[in-house]
């Protein structure tokens, strides 16, 4: 007769199947990047063009689209150009040239691309063409008050007030406009053998948000009207001849062979940690949580207590489990203390309080055998306790 011996199932779980999962993760990465090109792409197609404040292309409140405009309406070509070249390129003998701070041009771009111009119009408070167009001097001075022209410049004789925004002290020669009684201008103008040039803060007059309030559009057709043709020149950095400095980094003032040493270290880190790193196996599924009996706490902290001779510690524990034991058999509170406990007691049994106190809440005994007294008083006192109320119920 054969017998067969079934094998005891295996506790330990399957491997979980991992593929499908990765598989997932890459599918859902691969969405989302491709989502993200798309929105990319999209943005890239609808986007507009940002056109910031002297603009003739923009449309926002310091952008002087409307100017340009005006001059359209009244039969002026307004070329509007982004590089220095095209510039260049497009200035006749009957052009203006009319252009905010060329803030990415350096002072030799700027005085190659004013050079075939015989009328410029900055409309700018730029301190550096000030100075390199030799027309004065900028100012802190300001006025809150409207102005008239105070010039003899007859293009200028019927534009009527204006409230300007920044003042500047002429040069000599220079010819100042819509000025204080300090002898400040809002407008200069440099007429000499080799062209005009004119000077004026357009930022808050020019302005689409600017342009209907008191004269600023008769202003801006008398300065950019006088002929017939306007290359309108918009800087950018992408139009800038200046070199970027930056400051030398980390690895320009490091030693040569800080770099080698450095992907040594790290190349040294990974392979220590390839070779003495711990390494998982697959999991094993294990039946939570264990359950521990009470006994077996209790005996494990007892043989602790035991090996570290701690008398003090023993007789803490043997004393809070025996005022818990007679709390609850004289009817008192859980959170009731060893005083209110000791009280308790000594009404009940008929003897001092101080006893009683003294052994519920006295010094602990620091020997073995003061520990063996101590825990021999504490269950007298149980069982004496024990017998009183015995002996009411029975008399009751």
């Amino acid at each position: 007769m054969s017998t067969t011996t079934e094998l005891p199932a295996s506790t330990a779980a399957a491997p979980p199947r991992r593929t499908r999962r990765v598989l997932g993760w890459i599918v859902i990465i691969l969405l989302v990047i491709g989502g993200a090109l798309l929105i990319m792409r999209i943005g890239a197609a609808t986007s507009v063009p940002f056109r910031g404040g002297g603009d003739p292309d923009g449309t926002g409140e310091h952008g002087m689209l409307a100017l340009a405009e005006i001059l359209r309406d009244q039969d002026v070509e307004v070329e509007v150009v982004r590089t220095r070249a095209d510039a260049i390129a497009a200035i006749e003998d009957d052009t203006t040239l009319v252009m905010t701070d060329p803030y990415s041009l350096s002072d030799e771009a700027v005085l190659q691309l004013l050079e075939p111009a015989h009328r410029i119009v900055l409309l700018s408070a730029s301190s550096r063409m000030l100075s390199l167009l030799e027309l004065g001097e900028s100012t802190s001075a300001s006025t809150a008050a409207a102005v008239t022209a105070s010039c003899d410049l007859a293009e200028f004789a019927r534009v009527g007030e204006i409230h300007p925004g920044r003042l500047f002290i002429p040069a000599d020669g220079v010819t100042g406009c819509y000025g204080d009684d300090d002898g400040n201008a809002a407008l200069l103008v440099d007429e000499t053998e080799v062209g005009e040039r004119a000077m004026i803060d357009g930022t808050r007059l020019f302005g689409n948000g600017y342009l209907a309030q008191d004269g600023n559009a008769a202003l801006g057709l008398a300065l950019l009207g006088q002929t017939g043709h306007v290359v309108w020149y918009v800087p950018s950095f992408a139009d800038s001849d200046l070199e970027a400095q930056t400051e030398p980094s980390l690895g320009e003032l490091t030693p040569s062979w800080v770099t080698p040493a450095i992907v040594m270290l790290i190349l040294a880190g990974v392979a220590a940690a390839l070779w003495r790193g711990r390494r998982f196996g697959p999991l094993v599924a294990e039946t939570l949580p264990v359950t521990v009996r009470a006994s077996e706490t209790m005996h494990g902290r007892a043989r602790l207590t035991a090996k570290a001779a701690d008398a003090g510690h023993a007789a803490e524990a043997i004393r809070d489990g025996t005022v818990r034991r007679l709390a609850r058999r004289l009817g008192l509170h859980d959170r009731a203390g060893a005083g209110e406990v000791a009280d308790a007691v000594a009404d009940r049994l008929g003897i001092p309080r101080t006893s009683v106190q003294e052994l519920l809440t006295g010094a602990l005994p620091a020997s073995d055998d003061q520990l063996i007294d101590h825990a021999r008083n504490l269950s007298d006192l149980e069982s004496a306790v024990d017998d009183a109320i015995r002996t009411e119920r029975g008399t009751r």
